[in-house]
């Protein structure tokens, strides 16, 4: 059997993290057509189609995706061997890289993320913040070991992937005390002109909040909408207008930013999800946080 030409598979790997073949080229400081024509020779070599073509850059086949896997394991190998020639400690740490849309409430991510740093094992923990379908391409392109988002992976989406429900809760209203003790009298009728502070419309809780208004026939006076859900919480703050947030982490809402409980909505769930390309995962820091999940975000 011929070896494997490990200079192809380091092109190969090196076009997937960087996403496409005219980065990866820089990144090697070789000529497009040389690391086209090394990715074609893999190919021809395994027998199967490894990357095609999406956007201006290129997404990893069935059978990329696990020679990538292979080969993520085959440099990590190589950089420990370097490292304990050279002396320096070496022991495999679980790697995980998560991306987290912006979406999601910073105090529940802190929560998600907190028995990976100070758990008893050693994993190390890479997380990126942005618009869920922009890490959903980047999962796509294997940037990312998983998604965490309030939306499972939508009907027709480009990416395969798997979505898997880590924790539901209802959702709180808050405001600062003086609003807190006007609102709550004959809550959720006494809503109705109050100020609210929301998140924007392309949020899943801002759907769900709208359609509770107009079940209740509440109107409510939008004073500002925002993306960032820690920005629109420091307004709550300074009492510029009620806000909601996840049941599950009201404590620390009231603590953390000095307000009081409005009152609670739990015909509204706000639900959380992991999306992963595998369907059995490998990754022990992944399982990780799947098995804790359920604990850490809804206790």
């Amino acid at each position: 059997m011929k070896p494997l030409d490990f200079g192809q598979l380091h092109t190969f790997w090196t076009v997937a993290k960087e996403g496409g073949v005219t980065k990866a080229a820089a990144k090697l400081f070789l000529a497009q057509p040389t690391v086209s024509g090394q990715l074609r020779a893999l190919e021809r070599e395994v027998g199967h189609l490894l990357v095609i073509r999406s956007g201006r850059g290129v997404a990893l086949t069935e059978v990329g995706r696990h020679v990538f896997h292979y080969a993520e394991e085959i440099f990590s190998l190589g950089r420990e061997m370097l490292d304990g020639i050279r002396g320096l400690p070496v022991g495999r740490v679980p790697r995980v890289i998560i991306g987290i849309a912006d979406v999601v409430p910073k105090m529940l991510s802190y929560r998600l993320l907190t028995p990976l740093i100070v758990g008893p094992d050693r994993i190390q923990v890479v997380v990126r913040e942005g618009k869920p379908d922009e890490l959903l391409a980047d999962l796509a392109l294997h940037r990312l070991d998983i998604v965490v988002s309030d939306s499972p992976l939508p009907p027709g989406a480009k990416v395969r992937a798997y979505s898997r429900l880590i924790g539901d809760s209802g959702v709180t209203l808050h405001a600062t005390d003086g609003l807190a003790r006007k609102y709550r009298r004959k809550f959720p009728q006494s809503l109705d002109g109050a100020p609210f502070l929301l998140p924007t419309e392309n949020t899943v809780l801002r759907r769900s909040l709208d359609d509770w208004f107009a079940s209740t026939g509440i109107r409510p006076q939008v004073v500002a909408e925002f993306e960032d859900s820690a920005l629109l919480k420091f307004f709550g703050r300074g009492g510029q207008g009620v806000f909601a947030s996840p049941t599950s982490v009201e404590k620390d809402v009231c603590r953390l930013f000095g307000v009081r409980v409005v009152g609670r909505i739990n015909e509204i769930r706000e639900r959380f999800y992991a999306i992963s390309t595998e369907r059995r995962l490998r990754n022990p820091a992944v399982m990780t946080i799947l098995e804790n999940s359920q604990r850490t975000l809804m206790s």
